[in-house]
């Protein structure tokens, strides 16, 4: 008990708001590494997963390379990037790139393959090529899922960029390093609070625009075929209390 009232001390201490060590400092240099990787990782992984899903080809291909993926001890890749390329924020952007890579490439292609394929038939029918089904219709319907996988994504690399730390860089898992350098758990503790607290904002900001990003057609849609289910069952109850 006593050392999670240490660590709410630590937080409530002003000294640890203010300078370039403060909680808001670091708090903004791990948000400018979790932008970062996510930009490369989407301009890597996006157009991979809209391909695959698109074309139907490669599907195999990019489930075995995202469970490859998977599979890399972050930690691990870490020091053997930071062997051969030396220290420097590149390392663990390559690292941490890596990590985002399976679930925005599976969210992409996903969120393409569940599109109705009545859709893309309609849409074909009315002459539209191949970019236009993918840009006007398959990308819009799919657009949902394609958030879930970078809402996935960034949670992952706000949680493992505190591994970073372990190479000379800021952000917040600066003080769970530094804090078990000089035995201070305390600091460990309310800078592992911190990272928390900006996981779990991030995640209801992209929950938020999860949901503001599903078309207007598809909620209307939605909200028609159940005043049509229950105007149905309605139909039929009275039409059976009338037989009765």
């Amino acid at each position: 008990m006593n050392g999670w009232s240490d660590a709410f001390n630590w937080l409530l201490d002003p000294t640890n708001w203010s300078g370039p060590g403060g909680i808001p400092a670091r708090t903004e240099e791990h948000l400018v590494y979790t932008l970062v990787t996510l930009v490369v990782a989407c301009i890597i992984a996006l157009p991979i997963g809209l391909a695959v899903g698109h074309t139907g080809k490669g599907r195999g291909v990019a489930v075995q390379f995202s469970g490859a993926l998977r599979a890399l001890p972050t930690l691990g890749v870490l020091l053997l990037l930071a062997t051969w390329l030396g220290l420097g924020f590149g390392p663990p952007l390559v690292a941490m790139v890596l990590l985002a890579l399976p679930p925005l490439i599976a969210g992409a292609y996903a969120g393409v393959e569940a599109v109705d394929r009545q859709t893309i038939d309609a849409a074909r029918s009315i002459g539209m090529t191949g970019w236009q089904v993918l840009f006007k219709v398959e990308l819009p319907l799919a657009l949902p899922i394609i958030i879930g996988g970078v809402r996935s994504a960034c949670l992952q690399v706000i949680a493992t960029w505190t591994v970073a730390a372990y190479l000379p860089l800021g952000g917040l898992g600066r003080y769970i390093y530094d804090g078990y350098a000089v035995q201070n758990y305390a600091e460990m503790l309310g800078g592992s609070i911190v990272v928390i607290i900006l996981a779990l904002v991030a995640d209801g900001v992209f929950a938020i625009v999860q949901r503001l990003v599903v078309p207007r057609g598809v909620v209307l849609g939605r909200a028609s075929d159940v005043r049509v289910r229950q105007s149905r069952s309605l139909v039929g109850t009275s039409g059976s209390t009338t037989a009765g």
